[in-house]
């Protein structure tokens, strides 16, 4: 087979968080992003709506080639991946892999934790799929896992308001509501890919006792490692002249302007139009 990118999903920006860790650690393989801007945000849609979108998008990558998805997304990953992996793949392509975020996670955390409670920031859509609650007992049956929705952290961080005094507010609620539900709490998991830009504020306002806080993109990133290691059949299908290209269903310009904020560079992406694409 020939050798093709790595394809990187997110509903927006946030994703670029995680493909910003990958390319550190795996920065020889060749890489697409595609932000689905113009439908964002995904948290507050419905389980169909998500999978509709998710899957669109996976089968444009799979158009371009891609061997391999990762859903750099939480929304996506806990509303539409189980139904891609089961019931999309045997009928789009046997071969191609579709993978997510939730599950690399879910694998480690309780390694993390000395009390065996931990809590869960995230949007709406994530904390109502109880796909972290679900998937961490099948790991770690002794842990505790506490969820707190976070709807407006990712408009703060889009608006670029996320260090300013305006985000004290809701970052302080948010985890004060957390801790109220168990104060034991020593292990918190950033289950959204937008939440490491809220670092500054989080270790700001959390309560004075030890407290390890995980983000994804490092746990994604070594987990993508370690499954080339054991899956050296889909590695070999993947292209390695250390290209990245990047992709949004919304306007380029405000794009770029963004996802500088994310990605800690400047990029430059093209359009892409899926419903075009999807009616071909």
């Amino acid at each position: 087979m020939s050798q093709k990118p790595i394809g990187v999903f997110d509903s927006g920006y946030g994703g670029l968080t995680v493909l910003k860790e990958i390319l550190h650690l795996l920065p020889e393989y060749d890489y697409l992003y595609l932000g689905d801007n113009a439908r964002a945000p995904y948290g507050t849609r419905s389980f169909e709506t998500v999978y509709r979108y998710t899957l669109e998008c996976v089968e444009w990558f799979f158009e371009k080639g891609c061997p391999l998805v990762i859903l750099a997304c939480n929304t996506a990953s806990a509303k539409a991946l189980r139904t891609i992996q089961q019931n999309d793949l045997p009928r789009l392509n046997p071969s191609n892999r579709v993978l997510g975020v939730i599950r690399p996670t879910t694998e480690i955390i309780g390694n993390f934790t000395k009390s065996n409670s931990v809590g869960i920031l995230a949007t709406r859509g994530t904390v109502m799929s109880d796909s972290y609650r679900i998937e961490i007992k099948k790991f770690f049956p002794q842990v505790k896992v506490f969820q707190e929705a976070c709807p407006m952290w990712v408009p703060l961080i889009e608006n670029n308001e996320h260090l300013g005094p305006g985000a004290d507010y809701f970052v302080q609620k948010n985890l004060q509501e957390l801790f109220t539900k168990d104060k034991s709490i020593d292990t918190i998991l950033l289950a959204c890919t937008h939440y490491p830009l809220m670092l500054e504020k989080i270790w700001q306002f959390l309560p004075g006792r030890p407290t390890t806080v995980l983000s994804q993109g490092e746990i994604v990133a070594q987990s993508l490692s370690d499954y080339f290691f054991r899956h050296p059949e889909m590695e070999s299908r993947c292209s390695k002249k250390g290209n990245l290209r990047f992709f949004t269903t919304d306007s380029p310009d405000d794009f770029d302007t963004h996802a500088s904020l994310f990605f800690g560079q400047a990029i430059q992406s093209k359009h892409v139009d899926l419903e075009d694409y999807m009616a071909r």
